[in-house]
């Protein structure tokens, strides 16, 4: 059996499984609510690998590689920083989001700034997501076109397709227990990957002495840019909508609270492996285009260690999009179809439209994937414009009575074109978008605070013991009459 034959073969077998799964788990998604939020409660460990295999895509594996090949061992922070961002939301922001049992983001700041700020920071959020899904189709279709050696536009379209299809089958109880295999199969290849790499390069005497010592400083990067990273992935993690969803698959706060923690354990050494393995692809490779750092190294190993780490790229790919396609899909269905096209609250049609929706959050960044190239600075713009919104999440919880609720819809409306516009500017003077989107609505909010003017936003309500019984209980008479038709 040649050595692409072993390869496609785990992958099949790899893809057979999440699509069993999907099946498997379809019945959870018979309601809308049911669709958004798994149906059922699941342990802080489970939800805290989940998190990790939806933050730990293509985009963070093959571009911090990327970044390493360039820049050395400190492209590591970019995955370090999303890993202190869970610590710092375990500990602060936890417990507060569980309480509040919201599944959207934008329908936790409704409750202090009011349903103008609610729309708003959905279509932020959603941009952001379908962001991060364009850079994980750039960086997936690199990857299959370079190891699999079909063209790189076919693989973003294949990786689109499936990718989406299993989410639609079985929603978000499917992409939990999806990501669990993604998550183990993920980590298993990084690991062969880095140990293989390794030794290639000729361990650390052929690394030290091949490149410049710069590339295994710790600050390489320089500290302009660790520090947007810890400001954009570091304060996005607690304002991202697969995170505050998957809160709501848990039953407690301290669950809540250990899942943010258990995350976080997976995603430091995860980003310290794959900043090697660009690392030491810069010993073995130096000629080629950075984006190719780790599929190069797969490249060169056995077939059966090549099948491992094919596989768990991929899994990669799937798991990052089944998490940004079921997140933009709960925005789009609980902010914008419910209140304006779905008024009378059918669930036939709630369930219809958020599958479909989730197809379509899956396929439309394919089309941007085709020209796009960066694949980490695309990344950390998506990451940016969820800083906005962390800045909100910051002043909702410990202090509301900031700013207000106009200077709170203004900065929303004002972030998302300055971000953008500054990151297609190229970072004018050296400052990094990621201090535009927390400077924008801090800026905003001030003057608003110094004006006096404009309604003070509200504490958050948590939900009552009694109103929580209440909710779960109306969903599962839901999902009860949707199993008796």
């Amino acid at each position: 059996m040649s050595s692409f034959q072993i390869v496609a073969l785990m992958v099949v077998a790899y893809i057979i499984l999440i699509a069993a799964v999907s099946v498997i788990a379809r019945k959870a998604g018979a309601t809308s609510e049911g669709f958004v939020r798994g149906g059922r409660v699941f342990p802080a460990a489970v939800i805290g690998l989940f998190m990790a295999s939806e933050v730990v895509g293509t985009s963070a594996s093959i571009g911090t590689a990327q970044g390493a090949y360039a820049d050395g061992i400190s492209a590591a922070w970019n995955l370090g920083a999303l890993g202190i961002g869970f610590i710092v939301f375990a500990v602060l922001f936890a417990k507060r989001f569980k309480q509040l049992d919201e599944v959207t983001i934008s329908g936790a700041l409704e409750r202090a700034y009011g349903a103008g700020v609610r729309r708003a920071a959905s279509v932020t959020m959603i941009a952001s997501l379908l962001l991060v899904a364009t850079a994980a189709y750039v960086s997936g279709g690199a990857m299959i076109s370079a190891l699999l050696g079909i063209d790189a536009g076919w693989a973003v379209v294949i990786v689109g397709v499936l990718s989406s299809v299993y989410v639609v089958i079985g929603g978000m109880r499917s992409v939990i227990y999806t990501n669990l295999i993604n998550v183990i199969v993920k980590v298993a290849g990084i690991v062969v990957v880095a140990v293989s790499a390794y030794f290639a390069a000729g361990g650390y005497e052929g690394i030290h002495v091949s490149l410049p010592s710069r590339m295994l400083d710790w600050d390489g990067v320089g500290w302009n840019q660790m520090g947007a990273w810890l400001v954009a992935g570091g304060g996005a993690m607690f304002a991202t909508q697969y995170v505050v969803q998957a809160m709501t698959a848990v039953d407690d706060e301290g669950k809540a609270r250990n899942a943010g923690l258990y995350t976080s354990l997976v995603l430091i050494p995860y980003g310290v492996l794959a900043a090697f393995i660009g690392v030491c692809a810069a010993v073995v490779h130096p000629d080629i285009d950075s984006l190719q750092a780790l599929p190069s190294m797969v490249v060169d190993l056995s077939p059966l260690l090549q099948g491992v780490a094919v596989t768990g790229l991929i899994a990669s790919v799937f798991g990052l999009i089944s998490a940004l396609t079921i997140g933009s899909s709960t925005l789009l269905l609980k902010d914008f179809y419910q209140p304006y096209f779905n008024t009378s609250g059918d669930e036939r049609k709630a369930v219809r439209f958020a599958r479909l929706a989730t197809l379509g959050c899956g396929l439309i960044p394919v089309a941007a994937a085709l020209f796009a190239s960066d694949v980490l600075g695309v990344t950390f713009l998506a990451k940016a414009l969820r800083a906005s919104l962390a800045v909100f999440v910051v002043l909702m919880f410990y202090r509301p009575s900031y700013g207000s609720r106009q200077g709170a819809l203004v900065s929303l409306c004002l972030s998302l074109p300055a971000v953008v516009g500054w990151y297609l500017a190229g970072d004018p003077f050296g400052v990094d978008n990621a201090y535009i989107a927390i400077l924008t609505p801090l800026l905003v909010m001030t003057i608003a605070q110094l004006s006096g003017r404009g309604t003070k936003a509200s504490t958050p309500i948590a939900r009552t013991p009694a109103t929580a019984a209440a909710v779960s209980a109306a969903g599962s008479c839901r999902e009860g009459r949707a199993r008796t038709r």
